[in-house]
């Protein structure tokens, strides 16, 4: 029974991770202004309308921000969250402790995406820069934003770009400052710091 139960919480977290992470990847699509058009954001526009259309008849936009997108990204963490916790333990916890745990797993979430974005950027200007890719495009212009204001604090260095490297310590410390302290404080247990 309990290999059944680890089965059904891979197989859970695995499914709901995904579309967790094409949710988050819609909210920074529209944050950063990239490309509608692109057929990797009309892929997560598509996956993702079936469950935002109710609710952008609800929650409004803010400052530009998708909240729809942002609080449908927050609901799918805690049922994942919960649904961990049932399999688990039996119990699907304390709402507002999954409230907090799901902010925290979404902004965890959300400084992934960039750092792995970061990465495939670095790995893509050396073997093909200048690609008119889509899914190239699209990455290069999650992270332009992003880094920005790294390269205005760093001085020309005659065309070798170190602001990836200033950006990965940035996501880096943030990771292990705030994000790690904030699920231990908050008492996270072990098997949602996978999702985290």
């Amino acid at each position: 029974m309990i290999g059944l139960n680890t089965a059904a919480i891979y197989i859970l977290q695995t499914i709901g991770s995904l579309y967790l992470l094409i949710i988050m990847l819609r909210f920074i699509l529209q944050l950063v202004r990239a490309d509608f058009y692109n057929p990797l954001s009309q892929f997560a526009v598509k996956a993702t309308q079936p469950l935002l259309k109710p609710l952008r008849r609800i929650v409004p936009s803010l400052f530009g921000l998708d909240m729809s997108s942002l609080l449908l990204a927050i609901l799918v963490q805690m049922l994942l969250m919960a649904l961990t916790l049932l399999l688990a333990y039996g119990t699907t916890g304390n709402p507002i402790q999954l409230l907090i745990w799901s902010l925290i797993g979404v902004t965890a979430l959300f400084l992934k995406i960039f750092f792995y974005a970061l990465i495939i950027s670095v790995i893509l200007s050396w073997v093909a820069p200048g690609s008119h890719n889509p899914g190239a495009e699209l990455i290069n212009q999650i992270c332009e934003p992003f880094l920005a204001p790294f390269r205005r604090i760093l001085p020309n260095l005659g065309g070798l770009d170190i602001s990836p490297i200033l950006a990965f310590m940035a996501l880096k410390l943030i990771d292990m400052l705030v994000i790690n302290n904030l699920a231990a404080m908050s008492a996270m247990p072990e098997i949602l710091r996978l999702l985290v």
